[in-house]
């Protein structure tokens, strides 16, 4: 009897966490209570349930929008990381160290998917076929903070310098960029090493801004006082291949999609863009669950053999 009021208790108290953070998001009883599917009134009583075993108001009803009083942010900050906790928790159980089952949830930015993810997921499959794989493709941006709000296992991004305390960057391999075009295209033959200058009357097919190989280009070329001719912006690495590979239009790539596609070219240029260290990012001191191990591994063995 005991321990099962110990279980109701527990129940009861996640669901008033799980109510305040509804409100909190939305600031207004009506809509967390839709977005629930429970009825306002049983909302309300909750929450007054919730501040009367704390002692204290977590929201402020008495303007049009609820707001979250001082002790209100400081209980759902902790509150969150509570239930962070629960489902690292959750998913230790349910991890079976064999590999016969269990999730990987991982985050990646859209330049390595197209050429260093799908690679290594296939690898992953074809040993770990039993396990599922939640793949999110996010900007540079957003990957620190859904490894630290524990959204994913793992992430593979470009070296984070500015990550937050509780976040691990490990480096794991080093790209280089090159400049890309058509097997057509004079440049490709006969292959030779071109200039900076070269490119000012070449017309260029480029990443839109909002990936991170965009602004190190436009980083590159401006230090080398270029100005470029944009022919054609692409927010898809599939969509600028597509277009390079059949046009005079030449880009600025990882020097890995060019080696893996036939119909393109990698010409040298000289100087050469900086090079970036791609890195492994996960959270520090969280349950690693055997899947995110195995890929690890698998990410270290498979770019370490290929010398990176």
């Amino acid at each position: 009897m005991a321990t099962e009021a110990i279980s109701a208790n527990h129940t009861m108290q996640l669901r008033h966490i799980h109510y305040l953070l509804a409100v909190a998001e939305h600031g207004n009883f009506t809509r967390a209570a839709e977005a629930l599917h429970v009825s306002q009134p049983t909302l309300s009583q909750q929450i007054i349930q919730l501040e009367e075993s704390l002692g204290v108001a977590l929201l402020d009803r008495s303007g049009r929008t609820v707001k979250v009083t001082d002790a209100g942010s400081v209980y759902i900050e902790h509150a969150r990381k509570a239930l962070r906790e629960l489902a690292s928790g959750r998913r230790a159980i349910l991890d079976v160290q064999d590999l016969k089952r269990g999730e990987l949830r991982l985050a990646t930015t859209p330049t390595f998917t197209a050429y260093l993810v799908g690679p290594l997921l296939a690898a992953f499959h074809a040993r770990y076929p039993d396990i599922t794989v939640r793949l999110q493709e996010m900007s540079l941006d957003t990957i620190a903070a859904a490894v630290a709000a524990d959204e994913v296992d793992l992430a593979i991004a470009f070296n984070v310098t500015r990550t937050a305390d509780d976040i691990a960057c490990e480096p794991l391999l080093v790209e280089r960029l090159s400049v890309v075009a058509g097997i057509h295209h004079r440049f490709a033959s006969p292959k030779r090493d071109i200039t900076p200058q070269m490119l000012a009357t070449e017309k260029l097919a480029v990443l839109s801004a909002d990936f991170a190989t965009r602004h190190h280009v436009d980083d590159y070329l401006r230090s080398q006082a270029i100005a470029p001719v944009i022919a054609m912006e692409a927010n898809t690495i599939s969509a600028l291949i597509a277009v390079v590979s059949r046009s005079s239009l030449v880009t600025i790539l990882p020097e890995a999609i060019g080696a893996q596609h036939p119909e393109l070219c990698n010409i040298s240029i000289s100087p050469a863009p900086k090079s970036r260290t791609a890195a492994l990012l996960y959270r520090h001191g969280a349950y690693q669950s055997a899947a995110a191990a195995a890929f690890t591994a698998l990410c270290k063995n498979t770019w370490n053999s290929d010398g990176a």
